[in-house]
């Protein structure tokens, strides 16, 4: 038989397009995650049906007798019509049927995407459907026996965050949008010198130097925010929090984080319930090494806080 319609052919080529899936969702591509993603499910989920009998791939449109008798090896020579098996939504209700799988909207909405079936913008709906990729890829591999991280590879973490329900749904996409910069913070580093990364995230600042504690912009009398650096959590470099005012009393204010931003992985986070489920320390602080404006006239006054030597 056809070495490509064997188990080990349908595992390895099912487990190289979800790696390739997982790089598409980390680079934001989310049109490429959604079709990578949909044959890595249909791969495996072909793997699946062949583990348990090879006349499980047959499509059973026009009399394929002679593909069930190939398929099954009692025939030698491939069909003259070609080599044809079932599609990813006949096998996944294959599977649905020996209750190998549940029911999920989701990820019907993946295999539909891939297809280019859906009357939608690919990225805007793709982007949320890898915990359904994530879960019912573990659950035919629970059922196959095989190592989640043998499939996933470096991505094993990530697809760990995303189908733990005893996190929020903030808590899981930022840990996966954490480990998603930080492998590819890392692909940056491939083929350079060894040393290269940790020049890179080397405080660049001179050993003899003034720091402050922290860039307070105000209008008037009035605070707009503060600018304080913290440890990224995702290549430990050294980002930017923005904090806000929330109350205010004479010349003090009390702030909270709004933002964060690492301009060495591109790591973003938009609010406070963002920052926190990263476990960014708002306290643990230092001030960015410089600050760059677009206007060289600005509407605000800038104020820096106690100065020291670094």
């Amino acid at each position: 038989m056809d070495d490509s319609l064997t188990f080990e052919s349908f595992l390895t080529g099912a487990r190289t397009a979800a790696q390739k899936a997982m790089d598409d969702h980390a680079r934001g591509e989310y049109d490429e995650f959604a079709l990578h993603g949909g044959v890595a499910f249909e791969r495996l989920a072909k793997a699946v049906l062949i583990s348990k009998n090879p006349a499980y791939l047959v499509e059973m449109r026009n009399g394929n007798s002679d593909m069930l008798l190939y398929l099954c090896g009692d025939l030698k020579q491939k069909p003259k019509s070609g080599v044809r098996t079932v599609g990813a939504m006949e096998a996944i209700g294959r599977l649905r049927s020996m209750e190998l799988l549940m029911q999920d909207k989701q990820l019907d909405e993946l295999i539909a995407l891939r297809n280019g079936t859906a009357h939608t913008t690919v990225g805007n709906e793709a982007k949320a459907l890898l915990p359904a990729l994530a879960e019912n890829v573990q659950a035919l591999l629970k059922h196959l026996k095989q190592p989640t991280n043998a499939f996933w590879g470096r991505w094993t973490s990530a697809i760990g965050a995303a189908v733990d329900k005893q996190r929020s749904e903030i808590q899981r996409d930022v840990e996966i949008r954490i480990k998603q910069a930080k492998h590819l913070f890392e692909d940056r580093f491939k083929g350079l010198p060894e040393g290269s990364k940790d020049k890179v995230l080397k405080d660049p600042r001179p050993k003899e130097t003034m720091a402050f504690d922290r860039i307070v912009m105000r209008n008037n009398e009035k605070v707009l925010l503060w600018i304080k650096g913290v440890l990224c959590p995702a290549c430990g470099g050294k980002g930017s929090m923005t904090l806000t005012p929330i109350a205010t009393a004479g010349s003090d204010a009390e702030m909270v984080p709004d933002s964060f931003e690492c301009h060495l992985c591109r790591l973003e986070l938009n609010n406070v319930e963002e920052i926190e489920a990263s476990g960014v320390d708002p306290g643990q602080t230092y001030l960015p090494f410089q600050i760059s404006f677009t206007t060289s006239k600005l509407p605000f006054d800038i104020q820096l806080g106690e100065t020291h030597r670094g």
